[in-house]
């Protein structure tokens, strides 16, 4: 998922819920509900699945608003079929390797040296990338961990890092 794609699909929910009435509680928890969506799936999402019943809420509300006729049933049927893709799109990656979309290259080019190598240290990156500190290394190493990419193996300056 493109990050600007869902920052549009967040707006739009945004223009849509201002023609609700001002004093009614889902134009409130829609939006609350959307920018944790996008919120979770921009950061590192560490929980598809609570990403995934968050979606399914959503379209839950979705079904109570076509019923009010506060706005045309298109609107609403756009929106929700353009949740239906984000949903669709984190289901069908939850087989492959959970690879954030916002990976920077230096962080697309680590997991590649990863996946060529069997194991890896930090100053090998460092070698690739000499710019760049330890520190910054090592933070992108923590990254790949929580999203369970990677494991990691010893420590101190025995510390390898591996592709799961």
């Amino acid at each position: 998922m493109d990050k600007e794609y869902l920052i549009q699909l967040t707006r739009n929910l945004y223009y849509l819920t201002l023609l609700f009435p001002k004093k009614e509680p889902l134009r409130y928890k829609i939006r609350e509900l959307a920018d944790e969506i996008l919120a979770e799936i921009v950061s590192e999402p560490n929980s598809k699945e609570e990403i995934l019943k968050k979606l399914e809420i959503l379209d839950s509300f979705f079904e109570i608003v076509k019923t009010q006729n506060w706005v045309s049933q298109e609107d609403i049927l756009l929106l929700q079929a353009e949740y239906s893709k984000v949903k669709e799109n984190l289901t069908s990656f939850s087989n492959e390797p959970k690879v954030n979309d916002f990976l920077n290259e230096r962080q697309k080019k680590i997991l590649e040296v990863l996946r060529e190598k069997e194991k890896v240290q930090v100053w090998e990156i460092k070698k690739i990338f000499p710019e760049v500190s330890k520190r910054t290394l090592r933070r992108d190493f923590e990254k790949f961990v929580r999203q369970d990419l990677i494991e990691r193996l010893g420590e101190g300056n025995s510390t390898f890092y591996k592709m799961k």
